[in-house]
């Protein structure tokens, strides 16, 4: 806890679990708000504390717009006090229907269902499942909604039976009741079913107090399976599977304010039957989200039409950032184009030394090949060495036009201006900084040895 208070200020208590309590805290260092979790149960080490589920499943679903972001994980070694610090959201979907009178708007329903089966979706590829789907765990700000709470998390692979009570009742599946752990992902969808009613209708859809309640109140609503349904279970030994035929009220019923698209998506996700349950990729391709997906793929056209369209038509600001290149793009349609000739020679080698004019080949015979540049400062060039522009502002005519010693040699015997006399004679270590000069001008030439 000292560690916690060090780094930020609690503001007080969002709310508190079984296993944990979500306090309000502010960054002592930029201000900013974020959300607490402190664990109740005391660990002995870091490596007990990475080896967490809900570390490691909140570390392997980041990034995704619609899952809960881990920020930061302090652990008192001392004190065994476990902190992990998330994003501050504004409420969760409990607290947003709690005590309201009138339904919420259906189009801001379908947006909130839309991001939720996104973060099941995104959650079940990577090889997880939630296990505690509810409305206390999904949590939302403004149009924006994140799954949180990965404490009950588990692998899809994993060996089963798992545990059997892990989910909150209400949004139990009927596989999770019926056998002794013998359930699957599909379980997460169900829970999204009963939440999706839940929004819609303001009370919960099967609001049992046991579990043989529970199995009844689903029976109230659905009807009572058919017997092959039954058989596809492991039967738990606790559970007496003798129901009477029921049918069911329906749904409908309930809920006569709402389209039927989603109506008929409630009922492919509570669907008793596991393995003929709707997936959340399955059910984010339903009819009921057809606007949701023509928005996206609008919004997705419209921000590649913005990266390439006409400068002329962007952002001043982007206007202005781009108006260089464009120049320099439409000088190349025009060679001719002074300011291109400018250009050009300022910016071809910006970073490479100056070139050295020099004499002349002295040998009588040989066809003189004569290479003017632009600045025509180059009137002795003979073709020996590349051609190097220059700008005129960058011009030196002291440098260039001092004469050369008579002979030049580089360390190891390597000549590259033509030999005239023999008066000079290299008397430096290849390993050292050599230096000519050249009448008042002393310049020095960097050490040719390959090994530096």
């Amino acid at each position: 806890m000292n560690l916690l208070l060090q780094k930020y200020r609690i503001l007080g208590k969002k709310g508190e679990g079984t296993f944990s309590e979500v306090l309000k805290v502010q960054a002592i260092k930029d201000g900013s708000y974020r959300a607490c979790k402190k664990m109740k149960q005391t660990y002995e080490s870091i490596e007990q504390v990475n080896n967490l589920r809900e570390i490691q499943a909140m570390k392997r679903l980041a990034p995704h717009p619609n899952v809960l972001e881990l920020q930061e994980v302090i652990f008192d070694k001392k004190s065994g006090t476990l902190v992990l610090i998330c994003e501050l959201m504004e409420m969760n979907i409990y607290e947003l229907i709690r005590g309201k009178r009138h339904y919420i708007p259906e189009r801001k329903i379908k947006n909130y269902m839309y991001q939720l089966l996104k973060s099941i979706d995104h959650m079940h590829r990577n090889g997880i499942f939630h296990r505690d789907v509810k409305p206390e765990n999904i949590l939302i700000k403004e149009d924006l909604l994140k799954l949180a709470d990965f404490g009950s998390c588990r692998s899809i692979y994993s060996k089963q039976p798992y545990t059997e009570y892990i989910s909150t009742r209400w949004y139990r599946a009927p596989e999770c009741l019926l056998t002794d752990g013998y359930y699957t992902y599909k379980m997460d969808i169900w829970s999204v079913g009963c939440v999706f009613f839940e929004i819609l209708s303001l009370h919960p859809l099967f609001p049992g107090s046991n579990e043989v309640d529970q199995i009844a109140k689903i029976h109230d609503v659905m009807g009572t399976p058919d017997l092959a349904v039954l058989n596809k279970l492991k039967r738990s030994k606790s559970m007496n599977f003798n129901f009477q035929p029921k049918k069911g009220t329906g749904i409908e019923r309930l809920l006569t304010h709402v389209s039927p698209e989603a109506i008929e998506l409630i009922y492919l996700m509570c669907t008793y039957d596991p393995e003929e349950r709707i997936t959340a990729r399955q059910a984010l391709k339903h009819s009921y989200f057809k606007d949701m997906r023509d928005m996206e793929k609008r919004m997705s056209i419209q921000a590649r039409q913005r990266m390439i369209q006409p400068i002329d038509e962007r952002e001043p600001s982007i206007r202005e950032d781009n108006e260089v290149s464009e120049k320099i793009i439409q000088l190349d349609e025009d060679p001719s184009s002074p300011l291109k000739t400018r250009m050009t020679e300022i910016t071809m080698y910006p970073t490479l030394p100056k070139a050295q004019s020099h004499p002349t080949h002295p040998f009588k015979g040989r066809r003189r090949i004569k290479r003017m540049t632009e600045s025509q400062h180059y009137s002795n060039h003979n073709g020996s060495l590349p051609r190097m522009p220059m700008h005129p502002a960058t011009f030196n005519p002291t440098f260039h036009t001092t004469s050369f010693p008579t002979s030049f040699k580089l360390p190891g015997g390597q000549t590259l201006l033509p030999k005239i006399n023999n008066n000079y004679k290299p008397n430096k270590s290849p390993t050292k900084t050599s230096k000519a000069v050249f009448s008042s001008y002393q310049y020095t030439l960097p050490s040719l040895d390959p090994g530096r």
